[in-house]
């Protein structure tokens, strides 16, 4: 029966599914807003992780259902990448603290989020451990002058961070990829279809996802406070080792031009918050 519900999905059903999968797409790309939470917030995250999990059982109940989310993902996905590289590279400060507030925007929802199946000592604890974690490698990173030139590898670590992204509902991959320096040529290779980014980052998203989707989906089943709170330590630290300190005192007109880019991401990101959650 549920096959036959699939096969006769209306023309204008597969329309508005490729417009939400379109709103995903952007959700993967955009920092702040993430994908996976979008996914949650459509209702097909959790088929997207039975499909990931065991692509061979549900291949054909699943993907006629999800083909237009993934189309309209892709389109969203690619067809932003080229305007954020140029504006990071044009305006990087004002960008970042767009990027910053939409991030600062998303973090009651992601909060509610994580404390859906309960909030405990351990959840908390699982937060704060994260958050120094990551504190302590990016500390470390900027302490030791380490520039990181993106290359195959560093790729393969973007690809990574992408599938995360998608399997772990709540973490952007621009959270960790901005701190590293690696945000930027990554959005911009992917917008201009660069092979040299595209292959590596393609690989490791496919390795993330073939070791990874069973594992988190298990994860999240089981330990879904301690797993989600443990994301949003990462959210919150990554967030605030990218914040330009430097710019608000270069001027005061740099300083109110930060200040305005901040409260816009703050604004777009609670305003999509309230119409994503009224779907």
């Amino acid at each position: 029966m549920k096959e036959q519900k699939i096969d006769r999905i209306s023309p204008l059903m597969i329309v508005l599914h490729m417009l939400q999968g379109a709103l995903i797409g952007l959700g993967a790309v955009l920092p702040g807003i993430s994908g996976g939470v979008l996914s949650v917030v459509f209702g097909i995250y959790k088929p997207i992780m039975e499909l990931l999990s065991n692509p061979f059982r549900h291949f054909k109940t699943h993907v006629p259902k999800l083909l237009p989310y993934f189309t309209g993902a892709a389109i969203g996905f690619l067809g932003v990448a080229n305007l954020l590289a140029f504006f990071l590279e044009r305006y990087p400060e004002p960008s970042v603290c767009l990027f910053i507030g939409l991030i600062t925007g998303m973090l009651p929802s992601l909060w509610n989020e994580a404390g859906l199946q309960g909030r405990t000592n351990g959840s908390i604890i699982s937060m704060i451990t994260a958050m120094i974690l990551v504190f302590t490698l990016l500390i470390s990173l900027n302490a030791a002058s380490v520039t990181i030139t993106p290359n195959f590898i560093w790729y393969l670590f973007c690809g990574f961070c992408l599938s995360l992204s998608i399997i772990a509902p709540g973490m952007s991959f621009s959270t960790l990829l901005m701190p590293l320096g690696l945000y930027t040529p990554f959005v911009d290779g992917i917008g201009h279809l660069s092979p040299n980014v595209l292959f590596p980052s393609g690989i490791g998203a496919l390795a993330t996802i073939i070791c990874l989707s069973k594992l988190i989906n298990s994860l999240f089943e089981n330990y879904y406070s301690l797993a989600f709170h443990a994301i949003l330590g990462v959210v919150i630290a990554a967030t605030i080792m990218i914040i330009p300190f430097e710019s608000f005192f270069i001027s005061i007109n740099s300083c109110l031009t930060n200040i305005f880019f901040l409260a816009s991401g703050i604004f777009i990101a609670l305003l999509l918050d309230k119409k994503t959650a009224s779907c």
